[in-house]
Parts: structure tokens; sequence; C-alpha cells
């Protein structure tokens, strides 16, 4: 499910024609108000059942915060915030009814630290982080599962669309594989842990913050956002 049809339509194809399924798409733009209720309704109509919910969409921008677009911060906080709550809610639902059901919400290595010329990204996907921890202890018991996929910096179109490819950071990080990021995001899934950080760095990383005067993080993730 993503809004950008022929893409969705050719992914359909090959997913058909490689594993011998029967996948079906909806092009839907998940920025826009009600859109998660549209995408649970039409869901429905096809009378699909659903057994895992992946939150995959999301988006961020670089940038002063004061300089941004408000029209465009309020699409990201709905897409990165109200959207996956309540695809998580309505599909959450549905799964505790049944007794099974897993969600897997994509957050954030971001998600640990506040994240200067990149603030609403980083404050959206700490909400996923602490939403998905706390649902997951909700449903123990419940069939259910929630996970929270924290990846860093990794090999997409993410950077590009965010305007930030030339980072001056960018050129000492090195990008982690997309397929590597799902394979590890799929085996916690399965296994149904609550969060998992990917890469080593990564990890250390997520723990530094946590030793450090809470003062020194914002500047030093601010000198390498530059």
């Amino acid at each position: 499910m993503a809004r950008r049809q022929t893409q969705l339509e050719q992914l359909s194809e090959q997913l058909n024609n490689e594993f011998n399924i029967s996948s079906q798409y909806i092009a839907l733009d998940l920025s826009r108000k009600n859109s998660a209720r549209a995408l649970y309704e039409e869901v429905k109509f096809r009378n699909l059942e659903i057994d895992c919910l992946v939150n995959n969409a999301g988006r961020g921008h670089y940038g002063a915060f004061i300089n941004q677009d408000r029209e465009v911060s309020e699409e990201t906080i709905h897409l990165n915030i109200t959207t996956l709550t309540s695809l998580c809610q309505l599909f959450g639902k549905d799964f505790a009814d049944r007794g099974n059901g897993r969600i897997l919400n994509i957050a954030s290595v971001a998600g640990f630290i506040p994240g200067p010329s990149m603030a609403i990204y980083n404050a959206s996907k700490a909400y996923v982080l602490s939403l998905s921890r706390a649902l997951h202890a909700e449903l123990s018991g419940s069939g259910v599962t929630v996970t929270a996929s924290c990846p860093g910096p990794t090999k997409s179109e993410f950077f590009d669309r965010a305007g930030a490819d030339e980072l001056k950071a960018m050129e000492y990080i090195k990008l982690m594989p997309a397929e590597q990021v799902a394979k590890e995001a799929y085996k916690a899934l399965i296994k149904g842990h609550p969060v998992v950080i990917h890469g080593i760095l990564n990890k250390m990383m997520a723990e530094t913050t946590r030793w450090i005067p809470r003062s020194w993080v914002a500047p030093m993730v601010k000198s390498l956002m530059r």
C-alpha cells in the first residue's frame, strides 16, 4: 500500500510471478486526513483478512524548523504519527478480537535522540518508538505482538527526498542495505520482540545517549547535521 500506483502495480506483478501468489495493492496518500479509515474500509470492502500490519510509510525534511513549510510539516506529522496510530488501533482491535496478529512499526534510531535540522522527523520517531513499546505491553497475552524497528541510515530514497543527501556527516556513514533491515525486522517481528535496533553502531549510539548528559546530545547532533 502506497500512493505511487505505477510502482505498486509493478511490484504486485513481480510478487505474483516470482512467488506464485495473488497480491493486491491500494494506491492511497496516507498523509491526508482520514486516510487510515479509508484504507481500513477498503480492506474490509475487499473482504481481506490481515494477519500482519507493517507501518512503513513515513517521511522527513531537512532544514531549520522555523523555515519549514507549515502545511508540509503538518502532513508529515499526520503521516508519521496520526495515520500510524489510527492504523494500529483499527487493525489492532481486529487482531485482539481474533486473538492473533502482528504489528511492525518502522521507527528509527533517530527516535532515541533530538534532531536539530530534522526536528519533526526525530520527534515523530520517538513517538512511534514509545507507542510501540506501550502497545506491546498492553497487548501482552492477547496473541497480538507489536514490534518497533529502529534502523539507522539506510540505502533508500529517504535522504534524497528529505533534502539531506549532501550532509557532511553522510561522508562518514555506511548505509545499511534495505534488504538487511527488512530481514532483521522480520525476524524480530516473528520472535515477538518489542524493539529491534539495526547495526552495532546504532545500538551503541542508542545506549550512549542514556549515559551522557542530556544537555550535550542536541548540540552534538546539531554539529553533525551541517
